[in-house]
């Protein structure tokens, strides 16, 4: 266990609930990353994954910009001043675009239809301004894997590779519009660092052959994100080997764009909750927690047992004898009133009483961000960040 975790634990309230946040291992991470990645690439990091503000801040000190999907998400990147910004999403609002093209700090819209297109122009337009965009393509290519698939099948994201050259063509004829490059971004959470090296090799060969059709250049090919984390630890992706890998590979004066969210935030967080009851119902075993789903949910939506590490609380406040397990298989289950509330099945456990504390790491990414957090109006955790 990080020891900074650790010493951490004691400030907790009581019942203890929190996320806490280690910014020097974000920083570790995108570091890494940016030597990984090598010369003619820029590295933003995914907002979506963790949009804690200091977690906004160092990553933005760290990496070469922000990538941003909503409205909210733009005025929270905004604050934290990058270099550059990425917007994505499939329903931008006028709203959200003409925030975009007002920004002073670059932004470049990744467009998904000829429809949004022609409103980025108008509303650019509108504001005697330039807008800097790329077209997101839904390719019919395969993708490297991973969790989620976001092109190369029936999704709402991007444009479709059949529509691609006559949206080109109608993007050189508008005024307001300067059509920087494409976003090709097509998985979640791939393992396999090999597939994913093929993918971008792929990629720019499939943006080349678009550039020498239309007779242009591009500045920028964005591969998004995709760099998976398996949150049970059984597999790593490989990033010595996808450097090795994208060292191989040349894309002349284009730089290659990456928007990586998970594989950068989610080894900086872990979820601590402390343990409510402990009780045996119809021959299984429950840790009932302070938190749960509504917290953290991942596990709930993904179907899987998220690691757990228990650390031992020995004080006590009641005058009678603690519930607890010893050597047993045991189910930790949060605080909502639905037997979903389930953040992992039969844990082995040496030991396990009330009052101890649960310790779920590698929960930077997708963690508070993507969970229900008013059901039932429980209390929300407290978040500690340590400094880098």
């Amino acid at each position: 266990m990080n020891p900074r975790i650790t010493h951490a634990l004691a400030d907790l309230g009581s019942p203890a609930c929190a996320y806490i946040y280690d910014l020097a291992v974000l920083k570790e991470r995108c570091q890494r990353l940016k030597a990984a990645l090598g010369d003619r690439t820029t590295l933003l990091y995914a907002v979506k994954a963790n949009s804690h503000p200091a977690i906004i801040q160092q990553a933005a000190s760290a990496t070469d910009g922000l990538e941003v999907a909503s409205e909210g998400e733009l005025r929270a990147a905004l604050a934290a001043n990058p270099a550059r910004i990425a917007f994505s999403g499939p329903a931008k609002t006028d709203s959200a675009i003409q925030a975009a093209v007002d920004s002073v700090i670059p932004v470049v819209i990744n467009v998904e239809s000829r429809h949004e297109l022609l409103r980025v122009n108008h509303l650019a337009k509108r504001r005697h301004r330039v807008a800097d965009i790329a077209l997101r393509v839904n390719r019919r290519a395969a993708t490297p894997g991973g969790s989620h698939q976001m092109t190369g099948t029936a999704t709402p994201f991007g444009i479709d590779v059949d529509q691609l050259h006559s949206t080109i063509d109608l993007a050189k004829s508008l005024a307001a519009v300067n059509v920087t490059g494409l976003h090709l971004h097509s998985v979640s959470n791939n393992l396999d660092s090999t597939a994913h090296a093929q993918f971008v090799a792929r990629s720019l060969r499939f943006a080349a052959d678009v550039a020498a059709k239309h007779e242009i250049t591009w500045e920028t090919v964005n591969l998004g994100g995709g760099l998976g984390v398996d949150p049970q630890g059984r597999e790593t992706f490989n990033v010595d080997d996808f450097s090795r890998r994208m060292k191989r590979l040349s894309a002349g004066d284009t730089t290659m764009v990456f928007e990586v969210g998970r594989w950068l935030a989610a080894p900086c967080g872990y979820y601590v909750t402390e343990v409510m009851d402990v009780k045996r119902t119809h021959g299984r075993v429950f840790a009932v927690v302070r938190g749960g789903t509504h917290h953290f949910r991942l596990p709930a939506a993904w179907g899987y047992s998220h690691p757990a590490t228990v650390h031992s609380v020995e004080a006590w406040p009641y005058p009678w004898q603690r519930p607890s397990v010893e050597d047993d298989l045991v189910d930790i289950t949060g605080e909502l009133c639905t037997p979903r509330d389930v953040l992992a099945r039969s844990v082995p456990v040496r030991r396990v009483r009330a009052g101890d504390l649960l310790i779920f790491a590698g929960t930077g990414a997708y963690g508070w961000d993507i969970s229900h957090h008013d059901f039932l109006s429980h209390q929300h955790p407290e978040f500690i960040v340590l400094p880098s």
